[in-house]
């Protein structure tokens, strides 16, 4: 129970990556708030992960709008007086190329991944409390270490979130706030299927043949699952990684050493 009654909101909380960070947390003992635009689905996800209603709450919010940020993070300051970790997480993928003509995606995706994560850290962090365990938690990807022709907005967000993540780290230093990135690989959860459908697409091979190659292209021949990266995101929370901060740490079975 090393996170025990350590208030969380965890974004893009509902599935994948961040409903196993959040189960992750329950497991430890923190009472984690899941947010993100669908209700039904965190409503959903928010009764499967904490049957009894007491340790998980879901979150409406729309990690672009910034009045939808507001709501969200006064609500829980209301009801627990204080966010003690935040784990940015929600995010968009999808293929943009100098070719496209419609920059929307472009736009959709910088927004969520970057700049909401900027928008969101600004409201949470005003309301931490100064050297009592607080903690951000910025997900990136091994695609902020690298570049994948066709993800150059996706590419471009993550590079950026560790960008971020270095200079909130020294910004918010002196008051005992930590702040660090995560980069994971490949995840078994619906966004890599949908990289593997557009990658699969794009190579004109089968969906089984495109993993084929990406896992052999990892050293350790297969995906991270989310459980995984819940771990490691609840070591980063912990008073175990109290000393660590400004850190981008890989979790992608050897796919980058940098």
């Amino acid at each position: 129970m090393r996170l025990r009654d350590r208030t969380t909101l965890v974004t893009g909380g509902g599935t994948g990556i961040g409903r196993a960070i959040a189960a992750a947390f329950v497991a430890e003992g923190a009472k984690v708030a899941i947010a993100s635009r669908n209700t039904a689905r965190l409503e959903r996800a928010a009764r499967e992960l904490d049957p009894s209603g007491k340790q998980v709450r879901a979150l409406t919010m729309d990690v672009t709008d910034r009045a939808s940020i507001a709501r969200g993070v006064e609500a829980l300051v209301a009801s627990w007086g204080t966010i003690d970790i935040l784990v940015n997480n929600a995010g968009v993928s999808g293929i943009t190329t100098l070719s496209d003509a419609d920059e929307s995606l472009w736009h959709q995706i910088v927004s969520t991944n970057l700049t909401g994560m900027y928008f969101v850290t600004k409201a949470v962090a005003a309301r931490m409390k100064d050297h009592v365990h607080g903690r951000v938690i910025n997900l990136s990807s091994v695609l902020g270490r690298f570049g994948v022709p066709g993800y150059a907005a996706y590419c471009a967000s993550k590079h950026g979130v560790i960008g971020l993540t270095r200079s909130l780290a020294l910004e918010l230093a002196p008051r005992g706030i930590t702040v660090n990135a995560l980069c994971p690989g490949w995840v078994g959860t619906a966004m890599a299927e949908q990289g593997i459908a557009n990658g699969a697409r794009a190579m004109g091979i089968t969906e089984a043949e495109f993993r084929k190659q990406a896992e052999a292209a990892v050293p350790l021949k297969r995906f991270i699952e989310p459980a995984e990266v819940g771990a490691l995101t609840v070591y980063v929370a912990s008073d175990e990684a109290a000393g660590m901060t400004g850190q981008a740490l890989n979790l992608c079975g050897g796919a980058t050493m940098d």
